[in-house]
C-alpha cells in the first residue's frame, strides 16, 4: 500500500534499507499538482531504488497559510496515483528536518526552486543540522520553473481589468528574461540594514465574549508565533537579493533576545549589535483572532527612545568606518530611538547612496516623520506617513511627493497606497503609478517593509519607474499572504511571481 501513516512508513524503510534498498526523499506540500511535480518526482525516482515523498501536513501552515487549495488526504492521493512513487506519507511532525530525522533517507531531492532558499534562516539551518545527523546527501532536480501559487495567481486571480490592462503593457515592454536579469543583477550588490530592531510577538486567541462583571473582552489562548520584524526582517528580504548584506542594529540589555534574532537572521547577514543600557529589546505583542487574523491588542514592550551617549557614539563610530564599503544603505527607521540626529547627519554626508523607510506608530506617536532627514536618493513612505510629514489628510498627492521630493533632491520617491498600488516620482519630476497585485491578504504587516527592501535596490540600480514599481508590487503581493515576519520573501518565489505576471 503506498499511503502510509509516517510511523509505520519509518519501519518499512529502516527493513529495506538492510537490503540494500537506496531511499529517496522527496518533500513539499503538492497542491494543484502540476507538471512540474511529475517531471520532478520522475527525476528523483531515478536516483534511487525507493521514492518516498512526504507531504506537509494541512497543520504545519498555522494561521499563516492560505493558499493551500486542498487538504492533506487528497494532496497525499494525488501523488499516490503518479507511478514513479514508492510510498507517501503525511509529515505529521510539520518539517522537512523532522521527516528528514524519522524516515532517515539516503538521499533528499529538492527542485531548483530551492537553489536559492525557500526557507527562513533557521529552517535552513535545522535542515542541514537533520542532514548530517542521519548522514543524507542532497541532490536536485531540473524540473521546468512552475509553481502552484503563481499558476493560481495567473489563472485564478480575480484582477480587475484595469490590473489586467496594466499586465498586458508590461507584456508588451518587458520580458521576464529582462525582468529576472535584474534581480541577478542585484546579486552583485554591497548593502547596509540599519535601524530598529522589533520582535514581533504574536498570540492567537479565539474571542469568547464579554467578561461578566467588567467591560473587558475574554479571549480564549490558542497559540504563539514569534517573529524577527523590523530591521531583522528588512535584511532577510535583502540577504535573499543581494551580494553581501551586513546590518546594524540596537539591542537591549535586559532581555536582549539576541540568540533569537542571530537563529532568525539569513545565513548570509553579518550583524553588528549595540547594547542600550538599561532598557529592553523592542517588543510588539498581538493578540489575534486566530480566525480572522484581525488584531485585537497591541501592546510595547519597550524603553526609552533616546540612545545613552555611549551607545551613540558607538554606532557613530562604526558607521563613520564602515559606510564607504557599502553601494548603498538601506535605513529602515520605526523611530523607536535607534538612529539619532548625529546618526543622521554622517548617513547624509558619507552614505554612497541612501534609501530611507521612515514610519509612524503607536510607539512614536506621530513625531516621527521623514522630515528628520535632509536628504536621501530614495524614499519609501506609506501613504499615511506622507500625508502625516504634510498635514494633509484628504488632500492629492502628487503635489506632497513634488514638495517631499524637491526638499529631499530624491532621485526617486514611492508612496505605497495598499491595495491601490503605489505613486512614484522620479528627479526629473515625472509621477508613474502602478498597481497592487495582491488577491489574498493574510497580513499586511511586513508587507511594506518587503516592497521597500526591493525598492532600494532596484533603485540604486536605476532602473526605471515602471519597473521599480512591477517589481515592488510584485514582492508586495507575496509579502501579504505571509502571515508577520514569518519568513522573507525568497528569490524563488519572486522569480515564479515575475514569470505568473509576465507570461
Amino acid at each position: 500500500m503506498k499511503i502510509q501513516s509516517i510511523h509505520a512508513l519509518a519501519d518499512r524503510l529502516a527493513r529495506l534499507k538492510a537490503e540494500n534498498k537506496r531511499i529517496v526523499l522527496c518533500y513539499g506540500g503538492f497542491d494543484l499538482l502540476h507538471i512540474g511535480h511529475i517531471r520532478h518526482l520522475e527525476q528523483a525516482s531515478k536516483k534511487g531504488d525507493v521514492l518516498v515523498v512526504a507531504v506537509t501536513p494541512d497543520s504545519a501552515c498555522g494561521n499563516g497559510c492560505a493558499r493551500l487549495t486542498f487538504t492533506e488526504d487528497l494532496r497525499v492521493e494525488s501523488v499516490a496515483s503518479l507511478s514513479c512513487v514508492d510510498f507517501v506519507t503525511v509529515n505529521e511532525g510539520g518539517t522537512l528536518a523532522s521527516a528528514l530525522r524519522l524516515l532517515r533517507p539516503h538521499c533528499l531531492v529538492r527542485g531548483m526552486a530551492f537553489e536559492n532558499g525557500d526557507e527562513d534562516a533557521a529552517a535552513s539551518a535545522e535542515i542541514q543540522a537533520a542532514l548530517r545527523e542521519v548522514g543524507a546527501t542532497v541532490d536536485r532536480t531540473e524540473e521546468i520553473g512552475l509553481d502552484s501559487t503563481s499558476r493560481i495567481s495567473q489563472y485564478f486571480a480575480d484582477f480587475p481589468e484595469e490590473i489586467r490592462e496594466y499586465l498586458g503593457l508590461m507584456r508588451k515592454r518587458y520580458s521576464v528574461e529582462s525582468m529576472l536579469s535584474i534581480l541577478e543583477r542585484m546579486q552583485e550588490l554591497r548593502v547596509l540594514v540599519l535601524g530598529d530592531n522589533i520582535i514581533d510577538d504574536y498570540h492567537y486567541c479565539d474571542a469568547i465574549g464579554k467578561s461578566s462583571k467588567e467591560p473587558t473582552l475574554a479571549l480564549k489562548y490558542q497559540s504563539s508565533d514569534k517573529f524577527a520584524g523590523g530591521t531583522v526582517a528588512v535584511a532577510n528580504h535583502v540577504a535573499n537579493f543581494a551580494g553581501a548584506v551586513e546590518m546594524a542594529t540596537v539591542l537591549g540589555e535586559i532581555d536582549s533576545h539576541e540568540e533569537f534574532i542571530r537563529e532568525r537572521l539569513h545565513p548570509g547577514v553579518k550583524p553588528f549589535f549595540v547594547v542600550q543600557p538599561g532598557e529592553p529589546t523592542l517588543i510588539k505583542r498581538r493578540f489575534i483572532d486566530g480566525y480572522s487574523l484581525n488584531k485585537l491588542l497591541e501592546v510595547y514592550i519597550m524603553g526609552k527612545s533616546v540612545l545613552a551617549p555611549e551607545t551613540e557614539a558607538r554606532l557613530c563610530d562604526w558607521l563613520d568606518e564602515n559606510l564607504a564599503r557599502f553601494d548603498l544603505v538601506i535605513v529602515a527607521d520605526y523611530g523607536h530611538g535607534a538612529i539619532s540626529a548625529k546618526m543622521v547627519d554622517l548617513l547624509v554626508a558619507k552614505a554612497p547612496f541612501l534609501a530611507v523607510n521612515t514610519q509612524a506608530n503607536a510607539g512614536n506617536r506621530g513625531f516621527h516623520t521623514i522630515s528628520r532627514y535632509p536628504r536621501a536618493d530614495f524614499v519609501c513612505l506609506a501613504e499615511p506617513e506622507m500625508r502625516l510629514e504634510m498635514k494633509d489628510e484628504t488632500g492629492d498627492l502628487h503635489p506632497m511627493l513634488e514638495k517631499v521630493g524637491r526638499r529631499m533632491q530624491c532621485r526617486r520617491l514611492v508612496v505605497t497606497r495598499g491595495k491601490k498600488g503605489c505613486l512614484m516620482r522620479d528627479d526629473r519630476g515625472i509621477f508613474y503609478e502602478a498597481p497592487a497585485f495582491a488577491y489574498k491578504v493574510v497580513d499586511r504587516v511586513g508587507a511594506g517593509d518587503a516592497f521597500f527592501s526591493l525598492a532600494a535596490l532596484a533603485a540604486f540600480l536605476g532602473v526605471s519607474n515602471e519597473v521599480l514599481g512591477f517589481i515592488g508590487n510584485a514582492v508586495g503581493s507575496l509579502a501579504v499572504e505571509i502571515i508577520g515576519n514569518q519568513r522573507a520573501v525568497s528569490r524563488a518565489s519572486l522569480q515564479d511571481n515575475i514569470r505568473s505576471l509576465l507570461q
